[in-house]
């Protein structure tokens, strides 16, 4: 490193005024031995080398030293590491977004010819990625009943490559019996990727449940101020990982030095934020489970709603020192079916009579947000019909007084009635 010159030294020796050349050579270095509580921000496209022969010795997929900032800057590779260690895995890549980070997964381990598996519950987003450009380019896909692990062993065929899980299901909230349906997999030698967001790194460890590979999307708790997006892919395995990083580079993918920092900051409080937006959603779910407007509640942590003792078998062990009680995590989200005499107009007049909840997508910020839909239109007919007959409301429950939110909810319910 170079040394350290005081600061002024440089121009005392200047007989004319600095030159853009001077400022922007300028050989001022500051001192070493700088540490905050947070870790500095690295922002690079460019990324200069002491000499040819290091520029030639790196390799950015070793994480060996710095190439360029889409192969990883000092704030981006600390921010990875940590995403690796809270969700127990080995390496991870950081993408743009959620959907990225899906999207990442099955371009590296899918060609023509191949065929993914995806859960009819799943975020639909990725459905529609293997409706679209999958599809596109030869790769085919099923969908498969997520509550069924005959039926995903039964749609295993020899050009399965990938089989998505997901654990609880978007929207409906049922919570799969997820390590049987990656004990299915495991026995038929294919990887499968799950969809982890929900869990958090805190509910329950994705690769102790049987999944090959993590992702999750960082837009939600490990962001939690609804301002950040972001993905991540976690893998143990270092061919998979290898797999992941070069479909990465190729594709050019990349994240912002500040998103990674918003993260980095946050990331500290993930633990208590998450038993926080559980606490109340459990809550709420209960005050609105006794409403006589409400016919069901789907919320994995409520005997009941579909998968509850899956629920229970994957996150119900108390982990020491975990904040969470000894029911288990269960995140901040829950959604509720109304009545059927309730038509869609006026569940849609009951969301915009909300004043704290705010219509909106995504969750896990510091703000509730509700999302009325028409869940019939996201579900495949070949399973059955619609279990859910009246229309279903989902809420995200953020870090408002819990009493509040009850007397929001109760003030737009008496306006539905």
């Amino acid at each position: 490193m170079a040394k350290a010159i005081p600061r002024g030294a440089y121009y005392h020796h200047l007989m004319a005024p600095p030159t853009p050349t001077d400022l922007i050579h300028h050989p001022y270095v500051p001192p070493r031995g700088f540490a905050a509580p947070q870790p500095g921000v690295f922002k690079a496209s460019t990324v200069i080398f002491p000499n040819t022969a290091t520029m030639r010795a790196r390799d950015w997929k070793n994480k060996n030293g710095y190439t360029y900032g889409l192969h990883g800057t000092p704030t981006t590779f600390m921010l990875e590491e940590r995403i690796a260690t809270l969700e127990g895995g080995k390496h991870c890549a950081l993408l743009p977004s959620g959907l990225a980070a899906i999207a990442n997964v099955s371009m590296a381990l899918l060609k023509n010819g191949d065929e993914v598996l995806i859960p009819d519950n799943a975020y639909g987003p990725n459905k529609a990625l293997a409706d679209g450009e999958l599809k596109n380019w030869g790769i085919s896909y099923q969908l498969y009943d997520p509550m069924n692990p005959a039926d995903l062993q039964a749609r295993i065929g020899p050009q399965t490559k990938l089989v998505w899980l997901e654990a609880p299901g978007s929207v409906t909230m049922e919570f799969v019996p997820l390590r049987e349906l990656a004990q299915v997999c495991r026995e038929r030698g294919v990887t499968t990727a799950l969809d982890s967001t929900w869990a958090g790194g805190i509910a329950f460890n994705g690769f102790d449940a049987g999944a090959d590979i993590v992702v999750h999307a960082l837009t939600k708790y490990p962001s939690g101020g609804g301002d950040v997006l972001m993905g991540a892919v976690v893998t143990r395995d270092d061919q998979l990982n290898l797999d992941i990083k070069l479909t990465h580079m190729r594709v050019g993918w990349g994240v912002a030095a500040n998103d990674a920092e918003a993260v980095l900051r946050s990331l500290p409080t993930l633990p208590l934020r998450y038993h926080a937006h559980d606490v109340a959603a459990r809550e709420l779910a209960a005050w609105l489970q006794a409403r006589p407007e409400v016919t069901q509640l789907l919320h994995p942590a409520f005997e009941g709603s579909p998968g509850h003792q899956h629920w229970r078998a994957l996150c119900g062990a108390k982990e020491e020192g975990s904040g969470i009680d000894a029911g288990g995590a269960a995140a901040g989200l829950f959604s509720i079916v109304f009545d059927e005499c309730y038509s869609m107009d006026k569940v849609d007049a009951f969301c915009d009579t909300l004043k704290l909840f705010k219509l909106g997508y995504s969750w896990g910020g510091p703000i509730s947000l509700v999302v009325p839909y028409d869940i019939a239109s996201m579900r495949s007919s070949r399973f059955g019909p619609c279990p859910y007959k009246g229309a279903l409301v989902r809420f995200s429950i953020g870090l408002e007084a819990v009493e509040d939110l009850r007397a929001d909810l109760e003030q737009a319910l008496g306006a539905l009635a």
